[in-house]
């Protein structure tokens, strides 16, 4: 009985041993759970740490991407797009980052396409065995302009004749039109045409629209002089009077004795089909404008001065009256509305394909009042006489002596021609089938002459509708009174130098293009100088042509494929 309670207390003992190595082990295990808590907190902290750092770097590379691409894409901004782009990145310090720049542009749109790539070297990501984390960015950005207005200003002088030449334009010119516009579901390109020779030929309906003065009484020729000072803007006042070119050939020599219709600064019927080489107002519709195309005909001299001059004045928003008369007339499209719009509107283009295979040929134009010898050769009388038996007078004022009243009086300044057996004379009056009775004086007003029956007094436009230039400066002239033929036929004509007309040319594209008008030029089988104006005309050198043969449907290619690709990705 005694030995019970020793038992127990053994027990006891045991029980309490047990229990303190139970509590030593369980310390140790706590220790460690803490341990492993400890660095999974470390873990977590250290990935939020680099993931921070990814998404700030991540952030600062998409910012930059986005600013880049927008100002490379931007088509007011003249520079290199990947260049800009570039830049962007260099002062933000991180031009290593970027990856690839990929531009795709055309005549009315640019696309910036870019990627960068930067490694955030995490720091502590390396314990779940992960040593590298790259940031990536992509940004693209574009700018779209969907009104695109087209001119296409095309030589049609008399050396396009030659080696094919205007068969090669017409195929071309008609693809550009159809590459064009075929996709242009929305109506938004329009495309006009301005011919030109040694002037433009406007077309009935464009020409009365204008203030034209000196009319020539033909009904075929829509030609007007522009004055010089035209050619410092890019506007033509549709007020300011304008006056039409003289149905004169000023060309031909003095040995023929009528006119070449060739020769004709305005060339119409007969020499080539009334109506084919007329100014084209914008329009729409691709058979139509093929069709004038196809009736282009080649005559005449080269001023592509005044080509480009009205091609641009065309286009000027002050013309947006002269298009909604054409609208109200229905003769353009409704969808025309609007234009032409502002050089600066935000969704629109001007563009302009201006075309020769020559250079200058200096203009032949007949002075007028405001010429240097103040006397209009253009319209009213002139100094030539027909009486009704064909025989012919005509006036020298070196002729009257002005000492006083009397040798006035006794002037004989009318040289009236020998006709059949009678020969040349001097009176004091035109002849009219009769001489002056005796005793008559010249009358320097003019008057007496106008109350003789049986003679009239031809008009200057009679007279160049008759007789060539140089022919009347050496029959009606020279051969009567002497001189030079060449002094005799600046009285009549004056001439623009090839080199005033490069200017002209060069100052009309400088202020097309510091109005943002994108200028296409194509030299086609020109000659040095036409090569050079039209390189210096064009927008840039990407936007110049130096075409011959079969070469100018490529040309016209790439023009309209740049507008094409525009109008398929939409």
């Amino acid at each position: 009985m005694s030995k019970a309670p020793f038992a127990k207390n053994g027990s006891a003992s045991r029980i309490r041993a047990a229990l303190t190595e139970f509590k030593r082990c369980d310390e140790g295990s706590l220790v460690v759970f803490g341990l492993v808590m400890l660095v999974l907190m470390i873990m977590i902290g250290g990935v939020a740490v680099d993931v921070m750092r990814y998404e700030a770097r991540r952030t600062e590379l998409q910012n930059t991407l986005d600013r880049s691409t927008l100002a490379a894409a931007s088509l007011t901004q003249k520079k290199d797009p990947t260049a800009v782009v570039r830049d962007y990145f260099l002062k933000a310090g991180i031009l290593d980052t970027l990856k690839s720049v990929q531009v795709t542009q055309g005549l009315n749109f640019r696309n910036v396409d870019a990627s960068a790539v930067s490694d955030t070297n995490p720091l502590f990501l390396h314990m779940m065995e992960i040593d590298k984390l790259d940031a990536a960015g992509h940004s693209t950005a574009e700018q779209r302009i969907n009104n695109v207005e087209i001119m296409l200003v095309l030589d049609v002088s008399g050396s396009m004749k030659g080696n094919s030449k205007l068969v090669n334009l017409k195929a071309a010119a008609k693809s550009f039109v159809s590459t064009v516009l075929t996709n242009d579901v929305e109506h938004k390109i329009s495309i006009g045409i301005v011919p030109f020779n040694g002037q433009v030929n406007l077309g009935p309906v464009l020409a009365s629209k204008f203030n034209i003065v000196d009319q020539n009484g033909t009904t075929d020729r829509w030609c007007v002089d522009l004055p010089a000072s035209t050619y410092t803007s890019l506007t033509i006042s549709r007020t300011d009077p304008l006056t039409q070119t003289a149905n004169a050939d000023t060309y031909t020599g003095s040995g023929t004795t009528a006119p070449t219709e060739t020769n004709k600064w305005c060339p119409s019927a007969p020499a080539i089909t009334s109506n084919a080489n007329i100014v084209r107002m914008p329009i729409q519709d691709i058979a139509t404008l093929q069709g004038y195309i196809d009736g282009l005909q080649a005559v005449g001299a080269t001023s592509i001065n005044a080509g480009l001059k009205w091609g641009m004045a065309l286009m000027d928003p002050s013309m947006q009256g002269l298009y909604n008369e054409y609208m109200v007339a229905g003769l353009m499209p409704a969808t025309m509305a609007g234009r032409p719009l502002s050089y600066d509107h935000e969704d629109a283009m001007k563009v302009v394909v201006l075309m020769t295979d020559g250079e200058h040929f200096a203009e032949e134009r007949m002075n007028t009042s405001a010429s240097p010898n103040n006397t209009n050769y253009k319209s009213g009388p002139s100094t030539i006489w027909q009486a009704t038996d064909g025989r012919m007078s005509v006036f020298q004022a070196s002729k009257v002596d002005n000492t006083n009243l009397t040798t006035i009086c006794n002037s004989k300044p009318y040289y009236v021609f020998a006709s059949g057996s009678k020969s040349a004379v001097w009176q004091q009056q035109p002849w009219n089938g009769a001489s002056p009775v005796a005793g008559t004086c010249y009358d320097p007003t003019g008057v007496t002459n106008l109350a003789l029956l049986n003679v009239t007094n031809w008009t200057w436009p009679q007279v160049w509708a008759t007789y060539n230039l140089q022919y009347v400066a050496k029959t009606f002239y020279y051969n009567i009174v002497g001189g030079s033929i060449t002094n005799w036929t600046n009285t009549f004509r004056s001439q623009t130098a090839t080199t005033t007309m490069d200017g002209q040319l060069q100052s009309v594209c400088t202020l097309a293009k510091a109005q943002g008008v994108l200028i296409y030029g194509i030299a086609f089988e020109a000659p040095a100088n036409g090569q050079t104006q039209i390189a210096n005309c064009a927008t840039s050198p990407a936007h110049y042509f130096n075409a011959t043969g079969l070469q100018i449907a490529s040309a016209f290619s790439a023009i309209a494929n740049n507008i094409s690709q525009l109008r398929l990705t939409q």
